[in-house]
């Protein structure tokens, strides 16, 4: 199972995972991102609506996808023991 999770998050384009996560975690740009709203809303104790938590999901996951890949690019360069 994780061999299969993994090499579906290797098959991901680096660029086209950047650039969403950049368009996606930083949409509507103005007056301020949506997810960073909702990171203060988790943090305030507020987010607790239903559409905000899926609003919260959707913006996070582009940049987590990312966040995971770089890390498994990281690990796979690494020397092993």
């Amino acid at each position: 199972m994780r061999t299969a999770w993994l090499a579906w998050l290797d098959r991901f384009p680096l660029g086209l995972l950047i650039i969403g996560a950049l368009l996606l975690g930083l949409a509507p740009f103005m007056p301020e991102p949506h997810l960073w709203e909702k990171l203060k809303m988790l943090a305030a104790g507020a987010l607790v609506r239903p559409i905000d938590i899926f609003d919260l999901l959707l913006h996070a996951a582009l940049p987590v996808l990312l966040a995971l890949k770089l890390i498994r690019q990281w690990d796979l360069r690494r020397p092993s023991r």
